[in-house]
């Protein structure tokens, strides 16, 4: 099994999720599943998170599961537990950063300037998630805060206003492992029942950061 960064690596792309009830936990995961996309982060955006985190790591261990929205020692603790093979947040806190190294899990800090980044990666960080990413200025402000640490080599995962007619654009850089997703499954859509479109934009989601990895290479 590939470890969990390289995983979704290979995919390009993370959906990432805010799920309110822990019955629709399954019957996401089968979603995801159907339409080819092995990774979800759960944000913990939902009293929800933690339970639909065990849930899907006992009914179905063959979907990689991550936490989202980790924003205090208290949730990278339940997460773990929970069996999130990795974590994100929106911004740097060091103090979550050694934590979640203590505890053996990759976990990918938010930034959004080169002054955030300066930080992250004195900590060592070298993977980092650029958020909110479309209203940061997209593709070329990535490029151009990252130009001074390309020596470093650190990855970004951009998330926040992505869209699937942009994957392309962020992947076409090579400091992007993948993006991260909220239009794969709506809270609403989740809400709804209305899985079988979610497996088709997972499906969708694929094929597109495919076609955008095999164009880079």
């Amino acid at each position: 099994m590939l470890n969990p960064i390289d995983l979704i690596a290979s995919l390009g792309v993370v959906p990432v999720i805010a799920i309110e009830r822990v019955e629709d936990a399954v019957p996401l995961a089968d979603a995801l599943l159907e339409g080819g996309l092995p990774v979800a982060e759960i944000t913990f955006r939902t009293e929800a998170a933690a339970d639909v985190l065990a849930t899907i790591r006992d009914a179905r261990p063959e979907l990689c599961i991550g936490a989202g929205t980790i924003l205090d020692r208290d949730n990278l603790a339940r997460a773990v537990a929970s069996g999130a093979r990795f974590g994100l947040a929106p911004g740097y806190d060091p103090e979550i950063v050694d934590a979640a190294k203590a505890a053996g899990m990759p976990f990918c800090p938010g930034i959004m300037t080169p002054s955030d980044l300066s930080l992250a990666a004195a900590r060592g960080v070298r993977l980092a998630k650029f958020f909110p990413a479309g209203i940061a200025g997209g593709p070329k402000a990535l490029a151009g805060i990252s130009a001074p640490f390309a020596h470093l080599n650190i990855r970004f995962i951009p998330t926040g206003g992505v869209t699937e007619t942009t994957i392309g654009e962020w992947l076409a850089l090579k400091a992007v492992v993948a993006v991260g997703g909220t239009w794969i499954a709506k809270t609403e859509d989740i809400r709804e029942g209305r899985f079988a479109e979610i497996a088709k934009s997972a499906a969708s989601a694929v094929r597109i950061a495919k076609q955008a990895l095999e164009k880079r290479a």
